[in-house]
């Protein structure tokens, strides 16, 4: 090869390296990361209580009501109506911050790694879902960790050893990151990080079904932008899937982060999921899920009706394309 056809050969690199780190930081990735962003904490402020009921149901072995508007009762009577929106404040920062990451992540490999011939597929959404839920859990399970401390701090628990156990008392955000590091070591706000990474096949699997249904009423109805109603039911729809497809290591994942049920961090998943079937039967792998699903289906639809709308509403007011 000659000297200039090298030099070429160079330039035409350098080109597509700048090109795609362009790609990667622009203005889209950025309308899609606050759109999602905004509209999680948006929808998890709206639904928060079936959030705090979830938590209760998966974490306490010994409380005695199953369903979702139960426990919810249970804890006006016990708690007094704040105690539905206990460590909201922190949940929403951490939202906030987690599908920021989530969004950009998932839509910077699309517009970087997608070129303008390449078709979508559910393959394709899954692949980048999966990847962008790793970045995702490596980067923010320290503030998950500290937001599910947050939640049931101060909590009136049916399960006698957890309301024994000595936890620290958290001011904060910050403050509760430091008191476990300090107490706990700085591995402890990765607690529950393999169940989470694993769970990262719940967005992926959330986002193929979702990118899929979407196409196809797009298609069908021959427009690039849909109804609200339809973003809410395609969003739930997803959500219903994956978060069957994937309850019991939620299970495992918010014991882990509670700091309560300490002899499993040195077991394996495996095990973790077989002391949950031997103690309650198959049926303790899927406890609390009514108000999982009541919670995040209507969650995750509104989340996607917002996202779509902002992101519509930004690019619209910018003129600049969404595809």
């Amino acid at each position: 090869m000659s000297k200039s056809k090298v030099v070429l050969s160079q330039a035409s690199s350098k080109m597509i390296h700048v090109d795609r780190l362009e790609q990667l930081f622009s203005y889209k990735n950025l309308i899609h990361a606050i759109s999602g962003a905004t509209g999680s904490v948006i929808a998890m402020a709206v639904f928060y209580p079936l959030d705090t009921a979830r938590t209760r149901l998966q974490v306490d072995d010994k409380r005695q009501a199953k369903s979702t508007h139960f426990v919810i009762a249970e804890l006006i009577k016990d708690e007094g109506v704040t105690s539905l929106y206990r460590g909201l404040f922190p949940v929403l920062v951490t939202l906030c911050c987690s599908n920021f990451v989530y969004f950009y992540t998932y839509n910077g490999m699309k517009t970087t790694l997608l070129g303008p011939t390449s078709k979508p597929s559910p393959a394709k959404d899954m692949l980048f879902a999966f990847v962008a839920g790793c970045v995702n859990v490596i980067l923010t399970t320290p503030l998950w960790v500290v937001n599910t401390r947050l939640k049931l701090q101060g909590a009136k628990f049916y399960t006698s050893k957890h309301n024994d156990a000595k936890l620290p008392k958290y001011k904060g955000i910050l403050d509760a990151l430091l008191k476990i590091q300090r107490h706990e070591g700085i591995c402890s706000l990765w607690n529950g990080t393999f169940p989470s990474l694993i769970l990262t096949a719940n967005p992926s699997i959330q986002f193929m079904v979702y990118e899929t249904v979407k196409r196809y009423f797009q298609q069908l109805l021959k427009t690039k932008e849909l109804s609200g109603f339809l973003y809410f039911i395609i969003g739930a729809i997803a959500k219903t899937v994956s978060t069957i497809v994937t309850y019991p290591l939620q299970i495992v994942q918010s014991r882990l982060r509670t700091g309560l049920h300490k002899h499993t961090e040195s077991k394996n998943l495996i095990q973790s999921l077989r002391d949950l079937i031997r103690a309650d039967g198959f049926k303790g792998l899927y406890k609390g899920m009514e108000a999982k699903l009541l919670q995040t289906v209507l969650m995750s639809a509104f989340m996607f009706l917002t996202y779509e709308k902002i992101a519509a509403f930004i690019f619209h007011m910018f003129g600049i394309s969404k595809e």
